[in-house]
C-alpha cells in the first residue's frame, strides 16, 4: 500500500453512504485497532496509527519537501465498476435540474432587489434567507442530481417554491419603492411562521404587485391571458444593458405594447404549438403568444411596458403558413442565419453569412439495460447509471414531422410534430445569430415494458477525430476525446455510457474550419458518440432500479401520466476565426444571458390609463449608474451583515478565447455607484475570510509552477479615487462593501 504514496503518511478515511451509523461501536472498535497495532512497534511494526484530519494529513504531506505532479484534466466520467458508468445522473428528473436553475435566476433577482431597496424592510432578511436556504438543500448531491426517492424530489419542489413566494415579497416592496417612490409603512408585527413568508405583511399598500408566472415555459400566466390593460416589467439581473424578445401568452385578440415614451414597440403574435395546448393539466385559454423586444434594459435594473388590448380586432387569420410534410424545403432565418427544412419536415442545413452547410438534428432513445445488478454484466440503468442495452441499438423515433410554419417581424418558427409524445419548436430571432430549438418530450410511452433514455443529436459532415468540448461548471472548457482519458489508459466496456459527460451549459465540436456549439438551459448529460454529431440526454424514464440507493426506479409520472418536460438548446454555428468576435468569445455573453434572462414581473393595470401609468410612476431604473464591460459578470450583489454589501465579479472569458474579451478588464466602483462614499476590502472567494490572511500551502510542482498567477495583494480600505478593480481571463474577486451617500 505505501507503494501508491510519495511519503510515508498513508491516509485511511473512515465513511461511506449506508454505513458507519453506529458512532459509540466505530470508535470504540477504531480504539482498540490503534491501540493494539501501536503496542506492535515494540516487536519491531513500523507503522503508528492516530486519529487525524483532512488538514493535518495536507500539512505532513507539505511538510515532506519533495515535488508533486500536476492534474490538469478532471475524472468524468466516473465509474465503480466496468459496466456502472454514473452519467445517468446527469439528466435524471430534468425538470428539478430545470427547477433548480429558475430558482438560481430568481435568487439573483432578489438579492439584488432587497441589496438595492430604498428602505429595507423587517421581513427582507428572513425572506432571503428562506430562498437561499432552499437552494442551498437543492445543490445536495442527491437533490439537483435526481438521485432522490420521488416523494423526496416532490419536497424538494415544494420547499423551492414557497421559498420563491417568500422572497417574492422583497421584490414587490423593492419595485414598488422604485416605482412608486412611496416608503414601505411600518408593520404592525414582524412575527410570521415561515410557511407565512410569502405573504406581504401589507398586501394593499402597494400600486403594483409585481406577480411572476412561473409556468411561462407552457404559456400560462393569468394576468397576460385575462386582462385588458397589462404591464410587464422586464428586470435586468445582469450588469451591462440587455435587449430580449419577450413572449406573454395572450388571449385571441390584437394588442398594442408601449413603453415608457409612448412609443409603441413592435410586436407579432404566434400561435401556441398544439402539443403545449393539448397538455391535460395547462389551465389556460391563451392560443397565442404576443412576442415584443425589450430593448436596452438598464443593468441591475427594469423597463416597463404597457400593453392593451385592442378591443374589437381578432388576431389576423394568416398568422401561419401550415406545411403538413410540404412537398418543397422550407427556410426560415434572418441576414446572419437560416435553416432549413427538407421534405420530411427534418433541418437538414444552416447558412450563416450566406455560407451554406450541412446540419441535421433528429430525436433518438437508447433501451434502458435491464438486470438483476447481481454481477457487473447485468446492471440496469436507473437514477445514477447510464446504460444502454447491450442488445440493442439506439432507435430514431421518427424519421420524418409534420411542421407549422410561422413567419413574422420578429421570429420565424417551424413546429415540429414528431409523434404523440415529441415535439419540437425550432426559431430565429430577426436580430440574434443563434438557433433556438425548445423540444417538448413526454409522456414516454412505456406500456413495452422498456424504459426509454431521449437524446436530442446534431450531425454535421465536420472531421472532429473523436474530440468535443465541453464545459466545467460552466466555466473552463475541456477537451474530451472518445475512448481516451488523459492520465491513464482507458478500457471502456460501455462505448456510450462511458463516454458521456456533464454538460452544465455547453457542449462544441471543431474542426480546421468550422465550430457548433450547443448550450443548454440545465444541466444534461452530452458525447460526441459519432464524429461530426453532438448529443444531448433530455429526458429518461427507467422501470427498474440500478441498486445504487434510490430504491425505485426512476418513473416519474404527473396528472396521471409520464412527466412530460419542455426546455431550450442554442446552437451557435459558424467559420472559427482568431478575430474579434470569435465564436467562443459569441458564446460566452450568450451562455450568460441563458443563465440570467430578463425576470418578468406582470401587473393587470386595466384601472389605469397609459397616461396616468406613464406620468405617476418611474418606468425606468437602473440601481448602477454606470454597465460594466461585456465580459464582466457582475455574479454577487447582496446584503452582508451591519449595513455592508457582498459583491462579486467575474471575467466571463478565458485566456485565448477572444483577442478582445479575453483582455484583463478593469473598472472603477466610483463609476458603477456614483455619489456614494464606498469602503472595499477584498476577502477569499468564500467569504469568510480576509484576503491579506489568507495563507496556501504552496507545493513544489514536477514541471512548472502551477501557483496561481493572479495577484490576490490586499486592496484594503483604499480611498475611492484609487479604487479601480481588474480582473484577469476566469477570475473572481470578492469583496465586503461599505456604501453611503457623499455628504
Amino acid at each position: 500500500m505505501s507503494h501508491s504514496y510519495k511519503t510515508n503518511n498513508i491516509i485511511i478515511t473512515m465513511g461511506e453512504d449506508f454505513n458507519y451509523q453506529s458512532a459509540n461501536m466505530w470508535f470504540k472498535n477504531l480504539d482498540k485497532l490503534i491501540k493494539y497495532t501501536n503496542q506492535r512497534q515494540a516487536d519491531g511494526l513500523k507503522v503508528n496509527l492516530f486519529y487525524s484530519t483532512p488538514s493535518c494529513y495536507l500539512k505532513s504531506l507539505y511538510d515532506a519537501g519533495i515535488t508533486w505532479p500536476t492534474k490538469t484534466d478532471d475524472f468524468f466520467p466516473y465509474a465503480s465498476d466496468p459496466h456502472a458508468y454514473w452519467t445517468g445522473y446527469f439528466t435524471s428528473r430534468p425538470t428539478i435540474k430545470r427547477f433548480e436553475r429558475v430558482g438560481n435566476h430568481f435568487l439573483q433577482v432578489c438579492k439584488q432587489l432587497t441589496a438595492t431597496a430604498n428602505v429595507k424592510e423587517s421581513f427582507f432578511e428572513p425572506h432571503l434567507s428562506h430562498l437561499e436556504k432552499a437552494m442551498g438543500v437543492m445543490q445536495h448531491h442527491d437533490a439537483v442530481t435526481g438521485t432522490e426517492k420521488q416523494h423526496v424530489a416532490n419536497d424538494y419542489s415544494r420547499m423551492l417554491n414557497v421559498a420563491i413566494a417568500a422572497c417574492g415579497a422583497n421584490t414587490k416592496s423593492s419595485l414598488n419603492q422604485f416605482t412608486t417612490g412611496k416608503v414601505p409603512p411600518q408593520p404592525s408585527s414582524s412575527n410570521s411562521s415561515i410557511k407565512d413568508q410569502h405573504k406581504s405583511p401589507h398586501p394593499d399598500y402597494w400600486d403594483f404587485k409585481f406577480e411572476s408566472c412561473l409556468n411561462l415555459n407552457i404559456s400560462v400566466c393569468n394576468i397576460s391571458e385575462n386582462s385588458n390593460q397589462f404591464t410587464v416589467t422586464v428586470y435586468n439581473p445582469l450588469s451591462h444593458a440587455t435587449y430580449e424578445y419577450i413572449r406573454v401568452p395572450v388571449a385571441d385578440a390584437k394588442y398594442e405594447v408601449r413603453d415608457y415614451r409612448n412609443i409603441i414597440i413592435p410586436s407579432q403574435i404566434v400561435a401556441i404549438p398544439d402539443s403545449v395546448k393539448s397538455l391535460n393539466y395547462r389551465e389556460s385559454a391563451a392560443n397565442y403568444e404576443l412576442i415584443f423586444q425589450a430593448n436596452e434594459v438598464p443593468a441591475f435594473g427594469y423597463k416597463s411596458y404597457f400593453v392593451s388590448r385592442i378591443l374589437n380586432e381578432i388576431v389576423p387569420s394568416v398568422i401561419h403558413i401550415r406545411n403538413k410534410r410540404k412537398p418543397e424545403p422550407i427556410v426560415i432565418g434572418n441576414e446572419h442565419v437560416n435553416v432549413t427544412f427538407d421534405v420530411n419536415g427534418l433541418l437538414s442545413a444552416i447558412t450563416v453569412d450566406g455560407v451554406s452547410n450541412k446540419l441535421s438534428q433528429n430525436f433518438i432513445y437508447y433501451k434502458g439495460a435491464v438486470g438483476d445488478n447481481e454481477i457487473f454484466e447485468n446492471r440496469s440503468s436507473g437514477a445514477y447509471i447510464f446504460r444502454p442495452d447491450p442488445k440493442s441499438s439506439e432507435k430514431i423515433i421518427a424519421k420524418q414531422a409534420s411542421i407549422d410554419v410561422i413567419r413574422g417581424e420578429l421570429v420565424d418558427e417551424v413546429h415540429q410534430t414528431f409523434n404523440e409524445w415529441l415535439s419540437q419548436v425550432v426559431r430565429v430571432y430577426k436580430t440574434e445569430n443563434f438557433v433556438e430549438f425548445e423540444w417538448l418530450v413526454g409522456s414516454i410511452p412505456v406500456d413495452d415494458n422498456i424504459g426509454k433514455e431521449i437524446v436530442s443529436r446534431f450531425y454535421t459532415v465536420m472531421k472532429t477525430d473523436g474530440v468535443f468540448y465541453t464545459d466545467s461548471n460552466g466555466r473552463e472548457m475541456l477537451r474530451r476525446k472518445r475512448n481516451y482519458r488523459e492520465t491513464w489508459k482507458a478500457n471502456i466496456k460501455e462505448a456510450i455510457a462511458g463516454n458521456y459527460y456533464p454538460i452544465n451549459t455547453k457542449i462544441a465540436i471543431e474542426d480546421k474550419v468550422h465550430r457548433l456549439a450547443i448550450l443548454t438551459d440545465r444541466a444534461q448529460g452530452g458525447s460526441s458518440i459519432y464524429d461530426g454529431t453532438v448529443e444531448l440526454m433530455v429526458h429518461r424514464r427507467l422501470l427498474h432500479d440500478d441498486a445504487f440507493g434510490v430504491g425505485e426506479a426512476l418513473n416519474e409520472t404527473a396528472y396521471g401520466k409520464g412527466l412530460i418536460a419542455r426546455g431550450k438548446h442554442y446552437l451557435i454555428f459558424g467559420k472559427k476565426t482568431d478575430e474579434h468576435p470569435t465564436l467562443a468569445g459569441r458564446e460566452r455573453l450568450l451562455q450568460n444571458r441563458v443563465l440570467l434572462p430578463n425576470w418578468l414581473f406582470f401587473d393587470d393595470v386595466s384601472s389605469i390609463s397609459y397616461d396616468d401609468w406613464a406620468k405617476k410612476f418611474t418606468n425606468i431604473h437602473s440601481s448602477i449608474g454606470l454597465s460594466l464591460p461585456q465580459n464582466v459578470y457582475f455574479m454577487t450583489f447582496e446584503p452582508w451583515k451591519d449595513g455592508t454589501f457582498l459583491i462579486r465579479f467575474e471575467h466571463l472569458l478565458e485566456k485565448g478565447e477572444d483577442p478582445e474579451l479575453s483582455k484583463t478588464v478593469r473598472f472603477n466602483l466610483a463609476d458603477i455607484f456614483p455619489g456614494n462614499e464606498i469602503e472595499l476590502k477584498e476577502v477569499t472567494l468564500s467569504a469568510n475570510q480576509w484576503i491579506e490572511e489568507l495563507n496556501r500551502l504552496h507545493f513544489k510542482a514536477e514541471v512548472g509552477d502551477f501557483r496561481d498567477e493572479i495577484n490576490t495583494s490586499d486592496i484594503g480600505f483604499k480611498d475611492i479615487v484609487d479604487l479601480e478593480i481588474s480582473l484577469d481571463p476566469m477570475q473572481i474577486r470578492t469583496f465586503v462593501m461599505t456604501m453611503y451617500p457623499k455628504v
